[in-house]
């Protein structure tokens, strides 16, 4: 769009206030636990963020406007919302564990776009108010705030489908998007639960449990304790987060068909047959090479294995130290987590999808130049069968926007490259921006609050470009340096 008009801006003002209102009442919730584990002076700040969220919904709402919100005004709302909302979540971290300003927006930007990468040394050490709220973050964030939103207020009509599709969404599990969106958060709570007891099975605290089922759902990657999942040494803690993580890496129209038509349709899916081809490959390639770090089979396998997995599906609970890992091990987990899982789920990267129909675009190409002129080539994309005007449209897409992420990922790479100590290598850096793009959290050891400014900014943005995939970002970038507002 080349402005944005009086009318624009206060549609986007409104959609605004509607998700900090939806906030507020969140945060309203979370009181639930500093009540429960008598952490009183806690309670005051969930108080002031609840209230200056609810406030400023108030502001915002009061700007009515009748027109719907179309697509470029969901992507300008969906930009901002990824950074207003982490911005007011800052305010309980911030007064309650005393940590700098910068570190808490970057522990509650990681938050919200499940990344996982964080500033706390100690996790164990924070209270129990923050950990469930950099827990709850993640398990909200991981569908995302625009759907919650949609989910509360059942907003109809076609501006909920435009918000909707702001935050990486298409597809739809019923024809309304509201019945869609409720859908969703019930297969991603009853996942939940069933993460929560199988972990609590594994002899895992119930606490621990109930925030590792949060955030291993929900593919961020949280932990209550320090050392993430190593902490446990527990190779049946490892392997039952495997079902867990991969939960979260599979579309949710896939869950929702396997629990209501047939089960089979988690085989067929094209998506989940390409995430399970991959994660074998990367599996016997790491298991192979890790046997110089660890010796027995069964160890490299264990931890090869739980390593691929987090990475592939962008969650980021970790269980080996990775910087001792050699350069082509790390390789491989910065390309899976550059792919990532399912398209319609809770991961970041590039998203599975768009790798298939990027392989499709090249084997369309070779027919279409070895075959004769009149030869009738046929587009599938797993039992859907594409026009060549729609194969062609698709993969444009999917080069366009895997050409800005690599783009973005460069771009990050080259702004840590100038002030990482100098004994992480490239391979530790690209792993890194690969880490915080691809919303994983899995770590070289670089990231920390001994990090300079400049650097956690970098892969702030990383993290918010990543959760979006893109468009939504450049969108909004573009209207401020262009400044073309017309009232």
């Amino acid at each position: 769009m080349k402005g944005i008009l009086a009318s624009d801006v206060r549609i986007i003002l409104e959609e605004l206030g509607r998700i900090l209102r939806i906030f507020s009442f969140v945060t309203f919730f979370a009181i639930l636990i500093p009540v429960i584990f008598g952490e009183f002076h806690a309670v005051w700040y969930f108080l002031l963020t609840s209230g200056l969220a609810f406030l400023s919904s108030m502001v915002l709402l009061s700007v009515r406007v009748e027109e719907e919100p179309r697509t470029r005004h969901a992507m300008i709302v969906a930009a901002l919302a990824w950074v207003i909302v982490p911005l007011y979540s800052t305010i309980p971290i911030f007064f309650i564990e005393k940590m700098p300003f910068i570190d808490c927006m970057f522990e509650c930007m990681s938050g919200w776009s499940g990344t996982g990468l964080t500033m706390v040394i100690r996790e164990d050490l924070l209270s129990h108010s923050i950990q469930f709220w950099r827990s709850l973050m993640q398990w909200i964030g991981g569908v995302g705030v625009i759907v919650l939103m949609i989910s509360i207020l059942a907003r109809p009509g076609t501006g909920a489908y435009s918000l909707y599709k702001s935050e990486g969404r298409v597809e739809k599990i019923h024809p309304s998007i509201v019945s869609t969106v409720k859908t969703i958060w019930k297969i991603f709570l009853i996942y939940t639960v069933l993460g929560v007891f199988l972990l609590w099975l594994c002899r895992m605290p119930l606490w621990d449990a109930i925030n590792h089922s949060m955030t291993g759902i929900a593919t961020g990657g949280f932990s209550v304790v320090d050392n993430s999942i190593g902490t446990y040494d527990s190779p049946l803690i490892d392997y039952a987060l495997i079902p867990i993580m991969t939960a979260g890496a599979v579309s949710f129209v896939v869950h929702y068909r396997m629990i209501r038509v047939n089960y089979k349709v988690f085989f067929t899916d094209p998506q989940n047959r390409a995430y399970f081809l991959i994660a074998g490959t990367a599996i016997a390639f790491l298991a192979y090479v890790n046997m110089q770090t660890y010796g027995a089979a069964s160890s490299s396998f264990r931890f090869s294995s739980f390593q691929v997995f987090s990475a592939l599906t962008c969650t980021g609970f970790q269980t080996a130290n990775v910087q001792i890992w050699n350069e082509s091990s790390k390789l491989i987990l910065s390309l899976a987590m550059i792919i990532g899982g399912a398209a319609g789920s809770t991961v970041g990267g590039i998203k599975l999808i768009r790798v298939i129909l990027l392989y499709k675009g090249v084997v369309w190409k070779f027919r279409k130049v070895s075959l004769s002129p009149t030869a009738i080539i046929s587009h599938k994309l797993g039992s859907k069968s594409l026009s060549p005007d729609e194969a062609n449209e698709e993969v444009a897409e999917a080069g366009l926007i895997s050409f800005l992420w690599l783009v973005f990922l460069l771009m990050g790479v080259l702004v840590l490259l100038q002030t990482v100590p100098p004994q992480y290598t490239l391979g530790d850096v690209i792993f890194e921006v690969a880490s915080a793009q691809g919303n994983v959290g899995l770590s070289t050891g670089i990231t920390g609050p001994w990090m300079g400014t400049l650097n956690k900014a970098t892969l702030m943005f990383n993290m918010w470009i990543g959760r979006l995939e893109i468009i939504p970002v450049l969108m909004l970038l573009r209207l401020i340096v262009r400044r073309k507002f017309t009232y």
